[in-house]
């Protein structure tokens, strides 16, 4: 398909619904969704056009006209910040499905390139001129036109504002929306030289195709358990007062202190806090207060509330996942239900708990599973269903990182292991201590040592990785210190890759020049910004690299700018290469994810979900050999990653959960 124009696009539009707690596509499902304004501007030429939607007629408005005909052109390309807000938008809008092959999303180049994932920050950090900036007054226009209004007898109870009600604020409004496209199209400019591979644009449409689709949800018992959670949080709330005497127990400073009154002293009051303490002799009265106060804050349970708020008419969710997520490595990240950080179903009868909750039967379920929240926490995965005549099959990628950091290391040893099938933490606990290890044979106490190792020393993991990874707290800390320089001892390739991408990137940027590594890595510098290719053909980026040289000890660092992820802030960050290599590891595991996802698309199967390295896949009950061919599909090594042993873990289930 040729291309020979390019549009880009901002819209402000307005809906009853909460954007943020809903997600756009329940967002634009609403009775009363409507497009207000769209600001647009050709590549050819240099003014931005406004059209005012609330004003405008179709059939006399030429812009509006001129728009349309070209928003359905499959000869032009749109571009958007976010395009997925308005593809969706506009579709809703239109009632003319918005093909994603058709549209490029300026917030994903920016993101492939390190920067932030706001179109304000991005023009901050690119160092934009003011005039290219996003205006800074659009929150308060946002508010005003976009979002419903409390009625009151000032505004006439009036529940939506219009540009009748205040005409100087909708001339600005319309201002805000003209500088928004010239931002866009400045970031889009800047951009322009640093190429993204026609892959990931591929990538990108198929994204958009899942996110369409959605996943269905169990609505039917979504329902119940928010209905019953409700009520049993009550239920708790009122107990915790009459213990305590509390008129807000859920007051951290008044918890404390009634706790210190009772002869417990508890300085954070966390669910780790809260777990260590009931290990001890404390009071019943006590015990029971630090129990409610932990099923209160299990936060999982509070997902259920937003699928209700997201779910669309029949039944789905759709808009889940946010490509390039995470920036750093180009992975997928989650929104709305977060199914990136879902509780791990551990319940033996996760099908009886099940079947309890969907039956309403909540107090069957207590007796026999103990107080629901902590139960529905691990259900959440199951309000996930196939669609009608469906079943999942589920499929997950063995160890991914452990096998990428042997192949890019050429850590031999460990790529033989894999190859034979072997358990990666009994033979690297084998190698540690240079004993035979089995996981339910010889030695097996030392497989746990040899899981904690493996999880914690990786990407340059020393004492503080193991006690974070040693969550059970099965090995003593003097034994901590040993266990990593063993680890390090047995796998000297990996050891020193570490060394090697630090100084190589150290090398590509101090002299300005490309350093080639093995499996086509290679670090090069160039507008400030480091860049490290990968085996795929893409790249990860570093905005705004530098070395900084301590002033007391001498040593040089990397550091780049990018988000923190404590404060949020776009700020400075220094790396090195254990963090390099966890960056590259994650970014190559993903590729692999990306190839096989693309596969298993081409033959015809529907993904409507994928968590870290899984995929779930919907398919037709009657298709008996899916799960073989979605499997040998996982183990299919990609061109770019010869050498590469890859293994799918696969099952099919009724509903999602941990096999």
């Amino acid at each position: 398909m040729q291309m020979h124009r390019v549009m880009g696009i901002d819209i402000e539009t307005y809906s009853p619904v909460d954007l943020a707690k809903a997600g756009v596509y329940a967002y634009a499902e609403a009775p009363a969704f409507d497009i207000l304004l769209i600001g647009y501007k050709f590549d050819d030429e240099t003014d931005v056009h406004v059209i005012d939607t609330l004003a405008a007629d179709m059939a006399s408005d030429e812009e509006l006209r001129t728009f349309c005909a070209a928003l359905t052109d499959p000869a032009v390309v749109k571009t958007a910040f976010n395009a997925n807000f308005e593809r969706v938008c506009l579709a809703k809008w239109t009632g003319v499905p918005m093909p994603p092959e058709q549209w490029q999303c300026t917030m994903v180049k920016a993101l492939a390139m390190g920067l932030p994932g706001s179109l304000a920050s991005v023009g901050a950090a690119m160092g934009l001129p003011e005039e290219k900036l996003k205006d800074p007054q659009g929150k308060a226009l946002i508010q005003y036109f976009c979002k419903p209004c409390k009625p009151s007898l000032a505004n006439g109870r009036r529940t939506r504002n219009l540009p009748a009600h205040d005409p100087d604020k909708w001339r600005l409004f319309m201002e805000y929306n003209r500088q928004d496209v010239v931002t866009e199209q400045e970031i889009l400019k800047r951009l322009d030289t640093y190429s993204m591979p026609e892959s990931e644009r591929r990538l990108w449409v198929l994204d958009q195709h899942i996110n369409d689709n959605g996943v269905r949800l169990d609505m039917e018992m979504v329902e119940k358990i928010v209905s019953y959670d409700t009520q049993r949080r009550q239920e708790l709330l009122d107990e915790a007062r009459f213990i305590t005497g509390l008129e807000n127990p859920n007051s951290l400073p008044q918890l404390k202190k009634w706790l210190s009154s009772q002869g417990v002293k508890m300085e954070n009051i966390t669910k780790d806090t809260i777990a260590a303490i009931l290990q001890t002799d404390i009071p019943s009265k006590v015990r029971r207060m630090l129990e409610i106060r932990k099923a209160l804050g299990k936060t999982s349970v509070a997902k259920y509330s937003t699928m209700m708020a997201a779910v669309c008419r029949d039944g789905r969710l759709r808009g889940v996942f946010r490509f390039y997520g995470a920036s750093r490595t180009g992975r997928w990240a989650s929104h709305l239900v977060q199914v990136h950080n879902l509780a791990r179903n551990k319940l033996p009868d996760l099908e009886l708990a099940r079947e309890f909750a969907a039956a309403g039967d909540f107090s069957t379920l207590a007796t026999l599973f103990g107080e629901t929240a902590f139960t529905f926490s691990e259900l959440v995965r199951t309000m996930f269903i196939p669609s009608e005549g469906c079943r999942f099959i589920v499929s997950d990628f063995a160890a991914i990182e452990a096998r990428v950091l042997s192949w890019l290391s050429g850590e031999d040893w460990r790529l033989e292991a894999f190859r034979e099938g072997k358990d990666i933490y009994c033979e690297t606990a084998s190698r540690m201590y240079h004993v035979t290890v089995e996981k339910h044979g010889k030695n097996a106490h030392l497989r746990q040592k040899g899981k904690v190792a493996e999880l914690a020393c990786g990407y340059q993991g020393g004492v503080g990785a193991m006690k974070r990874m040693d969550t059970e707290g099965a090995i003593p800390e003097t034994e901590l210190q040993g266990i990593v320089d063993q680890w390090r001892e047995a796998n000297p390739k990996i050891v020193k890759l570490w060394k090697t991408y630090e100084r190589a990137a150290k090398a590509a940027i101090e002299e300005h020049r490309t350093v080639r590594l093995a499996h086509g890595i290679a670090f090069r510098y160039a507008s400030r910004a480091l860049f490290v290719s990968l085996p795929s053909g893409r790249s990860l980026c570093y905005w705004g690299t530098r070395l900084k040289q301590d002033s007391i000890t001498g040593k040089i660092s990397i550091c780049y700018a990018g988000i923190n992820q404590k404060t949020r802030q776009w700020e400075d960050t220094e790396t090195y290469g254990g963090k390099l290599t966890e960056n590259i590891v994650q970014a190559v595991a993903r590729d692999c994810l990306a190839a096989a996802m693309e596969r298993v698309s081409a033959i015809g199967y529907r993904i409507v979900m994928h968590v870290h390295d899984e995929m779930v896949v919907d398919v037709p009950a009657m298709d008996t050999d899916a799960p073989d061919r979605i499997n040998a599909i996982m183990a299919e090594t990609p061109d770019w990653a010869e050498g590469l042993p890859l293994k799918g873990d696969t099952y099919e289930t009724p509903f999602y959960k941990k096999d």
